[in-house]
């Protein structure tokens, strides 16, 4: 069975890193409890401190297109996204 790759690139506003990162880690938190869910991460870039990549494991697409669709989704990700620079 091959797994499915979910992958974000975050470049946060200057000094909003932590309130992003905490978000990010309470969507990931929600995230992982959804069918088919694996490990969740984020890193920061390390030639680019100001940018940070996830990426999570799912075990099919279906189950990745789920968790996109499901209700709270959107919600829950915004609250990521306002920490993000346009």
């Amino acid at each position: 069975m091959s797994e499915i790759c979910t992958t974000g690139i975050w470049c946060p506003k200057t000094s909003r890193e932590p309130e992003f990162v905490a978000a990010w880690t309470t969507f990931a938190g929600w995230a992982s409890g959804m069918p088919g869910a694996g490990t969740l991460r984020l890193t920061r870039d390390e030639g680019d401190a100001g940018r940070f990549v996830s990426f999570g494991g799912w075990r099919s697409k279906e189950a990745v297109r789920a968790w996109e669709g499901s209700p709270d989704f959107r919600h829950r990700h915004g609250r990521g996204l306002d920490h993000v620079g346009a």
